[in-house]
């Protein structure tokens, strides 16, 4: 395996434990009605979305674009 094709491993399991993060936050806010636990939840919504941006145009990012 390359080293770019485990960096992609690593941030997709970096993306799905934000967002299983952030729905278990919400769902303890909803019980709790903690402003934290709101305020981890839409962190790392965000985060889990920079992550999902960045793994995106990685491929842009390392100069391995695609031509048409």
């Amino acid at each position: 395996m390359s080293l770019i094709a485990f960096h992609r491993v690593l941030i997709s399991a970096g993306i799905g434990f934000c967002v299983v993060f952030a729905v278990w936050e919400v769902r303890q806010w909803m019980g709790d009605a903690g402003a934290g636990r709101l305020v981890l939840a839409v962190s790392f919504a965000l985060l889990g979305l920079a992550l999902f941006l960045y793994l995106r145009r990685l491929n842009r990012i390392l100069g391995y674009e695609r031509k048409p």
